[in-house]
């Protein structure tokens, strides 16, 4: 039987409303499923955090998963409360100019860290430059407190490098800075300990609380008396290491305030663990740019004839110079084989390079020599490793006729110095390079181009 018009009007408006209810029953439990999940995968508590912070907080988890693995969500929520409470608009006058946004950087550092000029108030650009620039910090640091065996955690010396500079960690005995070290008065030390106690306030904030396993003792449970684990350190104490007592002072001229990122130096120091058994083991330790490795022999110095382009390139197709294959040969006598080797995990040299036909490795005179596995940010084993290379090459530059270096985001150029204490000075990218990425930025190999 047919349905008359009206009824079947009626029909098709009927199903159409129990589609609709039922999409938004689907809307409503795929929101709450997300909200019940989040702070499992991240570690926020999102129902403490600012409403920009909810908001960015898929941005965040981003950048780390792509970028920074090792650097907690949470910390990046809890440093971005202290700079400037979660407002992109935050700025603070100082004699460079002044700082602005979340991470509450200066205009210099901004456009070293790869950041465009009038974008740091917009909150995911702000995030996506800043958080790999406090990355490559906290790896620095990471490296220079196991090879000095300093008792204060990473994260913490992470948090120095950016509210008073990475100087202060490499320069103080414990990695956070008492009265008189690293050129540190009472003002600077004080002004150090609030801003890591306000983080370490943060963090705990805005964690989401542990699961008890079950069987356990409810917080509430106890005994009257007892001391409870800290979550919170005491105002003027230091993390990680024992407090010290801290006399305030009129301000001292020159010493690092609050939101002036003048005193933060537009790159991080640190040095991983010396490497010791193995191919190239060191016969020496060695100290630059405020990255201290152990490193193989030096090599003898090339005193071969400049060739040009003509020699095979053992890592690939191509051909390179006498003086690159040198490097490249020592490198491999110091070191051990570049095919999955004890230090070096893969190599290669000339190519053809269309995107910057300028480039070295077009000429054949430069390599790049991955510790780890090329694509991904080196960490741990690898980024020892990295330093090791690099500082070999730096320190061996004159007998091998390097030009330059590249690697973790700094460039350093033979016959060049430190720039603000640190290794090399930061890398640009030279306007072709996305220094974001783990390869462009050189955060996966060291790059050498030589001279000839």
């Amino acid at each position: 039987m047919l349905t008359t018009g009206g009824a079947w009007l009626r029909l098709l408006s009927g199903i159409a409303a129990g589609m609709a209810a039922l999409l938004v029953l689907l809307v409503i439990s795929a929101a709450g499923d997300d909200d019940a999940g989040h702070p499992q995968l991240s570690g926020v508590d999102v129902t403490k955090i600012p409403k920009l912070a909810r908001q960015m907080l898929p941005v965040v988890e981003d950048v780390l998963d792509r970028q920074c693995p090792e650097l907690p969500p949470v910390w990046v929520m809890a440093e971005v409360q202290a700079e400037s409470g979660w407002n992109p608009k935050a700025h603070s006058d100082d004699s460079n100019g002044g700082a602005s946004g979340l991470y509450q950087i200066n205009d210099r550092n901004w456009a070293a860290a790869g950041g465009r000029a009038g974008e740091i108030t917009i909150p995911e650009t702000h995030l996506r430059v800043g958080i790999p620039w406090v990355c490559t910090n906290l790896r620095a640091v990471t490296g220079h407190l196991a090879a000095t065996g300093k008792p204060t955690e990473p994260l913490d010396a992470m948090l120095v490098c950016h509210i008073a500079g990475c100087g202060r960690v490499t320069g103080s005995a414990t990695g956070v800075p008492r009265v008189g070290e690293a050129g540190c008065g009472s003002t600077c030390v004080s002004l150090i300990n609030r801003y890591l106690n306000n983080v370490h306030r943060y963090v705990a904030q805005f964690s989401t609380p542990p699961a008890a396993p079950p069987g356990a003792v409810p917080p509430d449970a106890v005994p009257p008396g007892a001391v409870p684990p800290a979550a919170v350190l005491a105002e003027g104490a230091q993390p990680g290491v024992q407090p010290a007592a801290v006399t305030a002072q009129p301000a001292v001229t020159g010493q690092p305030v609050a939101g002036q990122p003048d005193a933060r130096p537009a790159m991080a120091q640190g040095a991983p663990a010396a490497v010791g058994a193995g191919a190239g083991t060191g016969s020496r330790t060695v100290t630059l740019g405020g990255i201290t490795t152990s490193l193989p022999l030096s090599p003898a110095p090339f005193t071969g004839a400049v060739t040009g382009c003509k020699l095979s390139d053992p890592t690939g197709r191509g051909c390179l110079t006498a003086t690159t294959l040198y490097g490249l040969e020592s490198a491999v006598d110091a070191f051990g084989d570049f095919h999955a080797g004890p230090t070096l995990h893969s190599a290669g040299c000339w190519d053809a390079h269309a995107w910057n036909p300028t480039s070295d490795h077009a000429r054949g005179r430069a390599c790049d020599l991955f510790p780890g596995a090329p694509g991904r940010f080196a960490q741990g084993e690898a980024l020892a490793q990295g330093w090791r290379v690099a500082n070999w090459y730096r320190a061996n530059a004159a007998a091998l006729h390097v030009k330059y270096l590249i690697w973790q985001g700094r460039y350093w150029q033979a016959g060049g110095r430190d720039v603000g204490g640190g290794w090399g000075q930061r890398y640009d990218g030279g306007g072709v390079y996305n220094t974001r990425s783990a390869t462009g930025g050189h955060y996966d190999h060291v790059h050498v181009s030589y001279q000839d």
